[in-house]
């Protein structure tokens, strides 16, 4: 069973990847543009520019969540990822109560483990990491390889 659950484990992680960079653009979209009900707390609406420091927050969200999401610049799109979020819960969460569930920070929480996994992981199968360095010295993309 674990040598067969070993052989897809490149295919999970790049799913995992792509649907953490999914939700984590989302919300930078939301927040910058208004669209899918827009930044929490403004019915619709968007921070304003510069406004810190959601604004800047949102604008991590967005490229880093569509880097992470194309699997390009994994490593470091999560590296900055992960530490925007722990952040978001030191700064603005726990002020309000220690626990995530008490404070409203679970979103934070997870967002911010789940991408320094991925720091550590790479961005497994379907990336464009794995692409542009098969291009850049001239050999054919391969399929990845379970750990």
């Amino acid at each position: 069973m674990s040598a067969r659950l070993d052989t897809a484990q490149p295919y999970v992680l790049g799913l995992f990847r792509i649907v953490i960079g999914l939700l984590f653009a989302v919300h930078g979209a939301a927040s910058l543009f208004g669209v899918l009900g827009g930044a929490a707390g403004t019915h619709g609406g968007t921070i304003a520019t510069g406004a810190w420091p959601g604004w800047y927050a949102a604008v991590i969200q967005l490229v880093a969540g569509a880097l992470v999401l194309l699997g390009l610049g994994t490593r470091g799109a999560a590296l900055i990822a992960s530490g925007s979020m722990a952040f978001a819960y030191f700064d603005v969460h726990q002020q309000a109560a220690f626990w995530p569930i008490q404070n409203g920070g679970e979103l934070s929480v997870l967002f911010c483990w789940a991408f320094f996994l991925l720091i550590f992981t790479g961005s497994g199968a379907f990336g464009l990491d794995r692409r542009v360095a098969s291009a850049e010295s001239g050999e054919r993309a391969r399929e990845p390889i379970a750990a």
